[in-house]
């Protein structure tokens, strides 16, 4: 009779969990894995190996590369079509469109800054670009336009003899395909004392000539200036208007850092009343010095002084939020108006400065989701809402902070999910549902502290089995998993689990919904990907089961056997190791290996089908029990499951053992 130590005991795991890094791999729950990667544990007896990915390739079935390193990868919807926009290291960017399998030029090199773009669809006409030092931009699949519009009117003569408001023309933008600007004049005395815009336009990249006709008088004259976000721009602000001038004096500008700035003095009331800048110049990094001559009888009058103000906030994100477009610079969110995207001068667009303590440092993001503006700040998250014009044309809406101690610095990696809004920063990843953030990341905490956030981290939804899922990419340095060495993997997040994966060397990721079906694309280097693609391609896996005290954690066990259940439908071959507290066993290999067919010459016979394929032979094709003897003890048994094959199930895994003694 077998004594309680020779005694065998089982232990079965069916009901797959998710990672879990939190806790030693002795203390995690005997369902979770202290490992698993290109492996989804999607339920129940039902591991999926994940595809691989596969190089996207043009109408011509040459893969697809971009002429320069790509820093920020995106997608957009122009029309029916979906595009992928890589913009390069040499400021060039460049668009792969899906439906047709081409490749184009969206802006030759130079164009843009290096990194830290930012794009937003608007309805599926165009895409907004924010470049953090070139400004703002449109793209409509063909013609870039840099969105430079006509940002305020200055009146150099108010004529006479008006008796009706005279007609405005602001001439044509300098870029084709830009929107003209318009503005109407309102008179006083019979003369023409405002001009306001009624539409800013776009693709001006120099002051457009204003034309004032009509209205019973003449002589009016004025001039206009560019509304640009370009860094190092200038405009200057009158902090005197001085007087006794009768006509516009020079205007001097010097220092500064920059170059090429000028500007025309607006004279009204024998006062400098602004400077209207016919060229913001550009480069400019600090304050200038402008000097404005003295009026033509200085004695008795003062002179005007102003103050040269250098744009020295770069557009750190773009949006498209309540029928408007929304850009953030510094603390700064300025909003178009209700009737044009292009339009930031007239009544109903405008700007708001966060001056809350929330907000520390500056705007690091915005994203529309779930009917509010989402604006992110390194530990701070406010929502705008309920945007809305009021009876005199003005825009108001309401500003609610919602986390006053999480944000996120990493814009890439703030997407929505279902209606929550997924985030990643440096210590977790956060869902935003309402106006409640809760941690969702506490399985990857083991992860973190070998994370390098000075490497990009970017995210998405992707489609995986049947299940949307979310998808952040980062570099994972080998101190914390040596065997697989440092690098970028996936942390996939569903149904409350994580899962890795690991899908090349994908530096950026973007999801695109194409056919229905949301998918990913990533791009090494120059070379574009579609992730999770390949059915067929080999991927390298591995399974790692928590250390288990098999419900006796003061016994010793004599580990005997182990068994894997799996469905293979190709040839393919199982690594595993038994593990325990002190180590791992030999590698035991499993598999369905190909059959080959001899003849008593010794060679092979293939076997073909009607079309000349050859058919391999399978052994053990199907549902089944892979088992084999096991060498290990310990107080606690794991399995290390590490595979190069691709598309096969694990269903279950399964553990034979004697215990032995107590302490």
């Amino acid at each position: 009779m077998a004594s309680a130590e020779q005694k065998k005991s089982y232990a079965v795991i069916k009901n797959f969990k998710g990672l879990n890094t939190k806790a030693n791999r002795t203390a995690i729950d005997e369902e979770e894995f202290s490992w698993i990667e290109n492996a989804m544990p999607i339920g129940f007896g039902n591991i999926k190996i994940v595809q691989a990915q596969s190089a996207v390739v043009d109408s011509g079935n040459t893969a697809v590369t971009f002429g320069n390193v790509v820093t920020t990868l995106t997608s957009c919807n122009l029309g029916l079509s979906d595009y992928i926009l890589g913009f390069e290291f040499n400021g060039r960017a460049e668009y792969f469109r899906i439906d047709t399998a081409t490749k184009g030029n969206v802006a030759v090199a130079g164009t843009f800054s290096n990194s830290s773009v930012s794009t937003a669809q608007w309805k599926n006409e165009f895409v907004f670009i924010g470049d953090p030092d070139k400004g703002l931009f449109t793209w409509n699949g063909t013609d870039l336009l840099a969105v430079g519009g006509v940002g305020s009117v200055g009146i150099t003569n108010k004529g006479s003899g008006y008796t009706t408001a005279p007609a405005v023309t602001i001439s044509a933008p300098n870029q084709t395909n830009g929107v003209q600007a318009t503005a109407v004049a309102t008179i006083s005395a019979n003369a023409v004392s405002y001009i306001s815009i009624t539409n800013g336009g776009s693709g001006y990249t120099s002051a457009p000539t204003v034309t004032i006709t009509g209205g019973g008088g003449s002589g009016a004259t004025a001039i206009a200036q560019v509304l640009t976000f370009t860094k190092g721009a200038l405009v200057i602000a009158v902090t005197n208007g001085g007087s006794g001038y009768n006509t516009p004096p020079a205007v001097t500008i010097t220092g500064g850092g920059g170059a090429n700035a000028a500007g025309t003095a607006i004279v009204s009331g024998n006062a400098i009343t602004a400077v209207i800048m016919t060229n913001v110049g550009n480069n400019y990094t600090s304050v200038p010095t402008v000097s404005i001559a003295a009026p033509p009888t200085p004695t008795g009058n003062t002179t005007a002084t102003a103050i040269g103000i250098p744009n020295l906030d770069s557009i750190v994100s773009v949006a498209t939020f309540s029928g408007r477009v929304w850009v953030a610079t510094g603390r700064t969110v300025t909003y178009s108006s209700a009737v044009s995207p292009y339009d930031f001068v007239s009544v109903s667009a405008g700007a708001i400065t966060l001056s809350d303590s929330t907000l520390h440092g500056n705007i690091q993001y915005l994203m529309s989701a779930n009917n509010f503006l989402y604006i992110y700040g390194d530990d701070s998250i406010n929502v705008f809402s309920d945007v809305r014009v009021t009876t005199t044309g003005s825009t108001l809406f309401t500003n609610t902070n919602v986390s006053a101690s999480v944000g996120s610095k990493l814009k890439y990696a703030v997407f929505p999910y279902f209606r929550s809004v997924l985030f990643m920063n440096n210590y977790g990843v956060y869902a935003l549902v309402g106006s409640t953030t809760s941690k969702i990341s506490d399985q990857l905490d083991g992860i973190f502290p070998y994370i390098d956030f000075t490497l990009p981290v970017t995210g998405g939804q992707v489609l995986l089995n049947n299940i949307l899922c979310a998808a952040f990419n980062f570099y994972l340095n080998s101190s914390f998993q040596i065997a697989t060495g440092s690098r970028y993997v996936q942390a996939i997040f569903f149904e409350k689990k994580w899962f890795i994966t690991s899908q090349g060397t994908q530096t950026y990721i973007t999801s695109v919904p194409v056919g229905g079906l949301i998918s990913m694309y990533g791009v090494t280097g120059t070379a574009l990907y579609r992730l999770y693609a390949s059915s067929t391609a080999n991927i390298s896996s591995q399974i790692q089961t928590a250390l288990s005290p098999m419900k006796d954690p003061i016994r010793t066990k004599q580990a005997l056997k182990f068994g894997v259940e799996a469905t293979l439908t190709t040839p393919a071959t199982f690594n595993v190791t038994m593990d325990s507290e002190y180590g791992s066993s030999p590698v035991y290999s499993l598999s369905n290996t190909n059959i080959d067919w001899i003849n008593n010459s010794g060679t092979v016979v293939t076997w073909k089908n009607t079309f000349g394929t050859i058919i391999p032979w399978v052994s053990s094709k199907g549902y089944n029990l892979y088992k084999s003897d096991a060498q290990q003890y310990g107080k606690y048994l794991g399995l290390t499951i590490t595979s190069n094959n691709a598309a096969f199930i694990v269903n279950t895994i399964e553990f034979e053992h004697e215990l032995r003694v107590r302490f």
